[in-house]
């Protein structure tokens, strides 16, 4: 039931006032974040092993993030620190229309620069599951880290987790983000995935479109409509909990964690054939009790639920 994850990890300035685009903004709150960072801080709160896999600036943001890791329990030796550039930094609100507004400052920031060379091999080796996203795989040298990194997974049999996490702002344009978000699914067993992010990859709600010879799950994320879970053979879906809502970061982070605690308890990951959907649905419904406690407190690794809670809130919703 172990994790280890890697991507980029950076200091969310996450916006105390709502309804504004970032740029208009007075007031933020420093929070850690970052997709798969988040991940690892789920998966440790609901219990399992996790480690990172990254590298961040060797500057007082970089230690930062070190130090709330550690303190979460999660295994660092796959992280570096770097004099070449500095930790990733990203201000985020909610706009007038509810969506989230990312400003990044990264030109280039430390994880981009993460070399294939440099990765903690003996750390994925070490660990049952691998979760990886998108956005190391925007650029040079980071994207051969990351597709390496899940190459060495991938061969050894693990369970390879992916997140296509679209942020349009940071790729050079839609195609060669559609490319980017693609390339990754060649390397993977189970894909999170949001509806808007079908939308954008496939034109449409086109699933199947997403299917590679290695994917055997793909679970589709509605945000309070819940989420559904597609097999080769069936899809099952199970909708969302209702909670307090107060954060507008993490809760797709907290859904993957779950998921891959739960898949990784039940063993499902040596065949993933699910040939009973209600084993299935009892993981979706586990998860997005867990996605929606996320959005319940500000911030994103701050945000991530413990097991008590999402047990208590999966009890409650039935």
């Amino acid at each position: 039931m172990s994790v280890v994850c890697m991507g980029e990890i950076l200091i969310d300035f996450t916006a105390l006032e709502s309804g504004l685009p970032v740029g208009e903004v007075d007031r933020f709150q420093k929070n850690p974040g970052g997709a798969p960072a988040n991940v690892a801080v789920a998966v440790r709160r609901l219990g399992a092993p996790s480690a990172f896999i990254s590298q961040v600036g060797a500057d007082p943001f970089g230690y930062y993030l070190a130090g709330v890791l550690e303190r979460e329990g999660v295994d660092l030796r796959g992280l570096r620190f770097t004099d070449e550039a500095r930790t990733m930094l990203a201000f985020v609100s909610l706009d007038a229309t509810g969506d989230r507004s990312f400003s990044f400052y990264r030109h280039p920031s430390a994880d981009m620069l993460l070399r294939a060379e440099d990765v903690a091999y003996e750390v994925i080796d070490e660990y049952d599951a691998f979760h990886f996203g998108s956005i190391t795989l925007i650029g040079e040298p980071s994207k051969s880290a990351t597709l390496a990194a899940a190459a060495r997974a991938r061969d050894a049999g693990k369970l390879v987790s992916y997140d296509p996490n679209l942020r349009l702002n940071l790729w050079p344009g839609e195609d060669a983000a559609r490319a980017g978000l693609l390339l990754g699914l060649d390397y993977a067993n189970v894909v999170k995935i949001s509806e808007e992010e079908v939308r954008f990859l496939t034109g449409g709600d086109h699933v199947a479109a997403l299917w590679r010879d290695s994917v055997q799950l793909i679970i589709v994320t509605h945000g309070p409509g819940g989420s559904t879970a597609y097999t080769r053979d069936f899809h099952v879906h199970v909708p969302g909990q209702a909670a307090r809502a107060g954060g507008i970061d993490g809760a797709g982070d907290a859904f993957v964690g779950a998921a891959l605690v739960c898949l990784l308890k039940r063993a499902a990951h040596r065949r993933l054939t699910f040939r009973q959907p209600e084993k299935l649905a009892a993981i979706l419904h586990f998860a997005n009790s867990v996605g929606a406690l996320a959005t319940t407190r500000r911030g994103a690794i701050p945000a991530m639920p413990t097991l008590r809670r999402a047990r208590r809130l999966a009890r409650t919703a039935g």
